[in-house]
């Protein structure tokens, strides 16, 4: 069994408390309600218009109960469906705000060369070098994360289980985020190297297209020591993949005139594997994520639904 550590997230505590409580009630807004019975082939609806699609965050957030140890899965598994209809609720409130939508990328490649050690990851620290605006403007998902990190952990602590299954959701929706390549850079779209959509046609076409196929493996969840340092890490790792997804599509276009169905399938077959490994590894980390949450809570009993 993991053993409690001190939580160690770089967002000061008032900080994270003023921001948490505006952004929840901009985001509940949003929210949706009632449950529908929900099977994996259910999981498959329309994309949405940012980041990974409403379809890769599903799978995610429904491939990340599994993770989860014994003490803590039955709340998870009880509460799944929720999970499943909400994840997508920042994409949706994204469509509307654009303060939301900076909250779901960060362009790291602004801040120099991989591994982009001139950026502080410390949200103060990075503030005053930068100052908050352009902060703002390139985008603040790995503070995102650590915000709602220590959120999810206030809820298990005071057992306020309503805000508990909605700030998961949202938090499985933000490391979803973490994961997309595209989501880090400033060639979002492709618009750099003469790629427009590139984000669409990996995060969403060949999800769309391809999911019902994919062998996802996630591992254990496991203890994360400082939820914002993890989420730079993450960042960090996505990015890294961004060069091999843009040489693949391509290599994927080549001698063809519109993205048909047998660019999808070159595509598949030169992504297909980066996609699948991010998805797996997001699901992974969301699982972590609400694992350590419970730890840094004091390990409370969590209802059975």
């Amino acid at each position: 069994m993991t053993p409690k550590r001190k939580h160690k997230s770089t967002l000061g505590r008032t900080h994270c408390r003023r921001q948490s409580r505006q952004h929840s009630a901009r985001l509940r807004a949003y929210a949706r309600p009632g449950v529908a019975t929900l099977i994996v082939a259910s999981i498959l609806l329309a994309p949405s218009a940012f980041g990974w699609g409403d379809n890769a965050d599903r799978l995610i957030v429904n491939s990340a109960v599994a993770t989860l140890p014994d003490e803590i899965r039955p709340f998870f598994e009880a509460n799944r469906q929720f999970f499943v209809l909400h994840v997508t609720d920042p994409n949706d409130a994204a469509k509307q705000s654009p303060t939301e939508f900076h909250n779901q990328f960060i362009r790291l490649d602004h801040y120099g060369q991989y591994p982009f050690a001139n950026l502080p990851r410390e949200y103060k620290t990075a503030s005053r070098k930068f100052s908050r605006r352009s902060l703002d403007a390139n985008g603040l998902l790995p503070w995102q994360i650590g915000l709602y990190s220590a959120k999810l952990t206030d809820d298990f602590r005071t057992a306020n289980w309503a805000s508990a299954k909605l700030d998961a959701a949202l938090l499985a929706s933000y490391v979803a985020d973490a994961h997309d390549p595209f989501n880090t850079t400033v060639n979002n779209d492709g618009h750099l190297s003469g790629q427009i959509g590139v984000n669409d046609r990996f995060g969403k076409g060949l999800v769309n297209r391809y999911s019902l196929f994919f062998y996802l493996h996630p591992n254990p969840a496991a203890f994360i020591s400082d939820p914002t340092d993890h989420a730079f890490e993450m960042c960090l790792t996505a990015h890294s993949w961004l060069e091999n997804v843009l040489l693949a599509d391509r290599r994927s276009y080549e001698g063809l005139s519109d993205y048909n169905d047998a660019y999808y399938d070159r595509f598949y077959s030169e992504a297909g594997a980066v996609l699948v490994r991010q998805v797996s590894d997001a699901a992974t980390d969301v699982g972590s994520y609400w694992l350590t949450a419970w730890e840094n809570a004091g390990r409370p009993s969590l209802p059975a639904q």
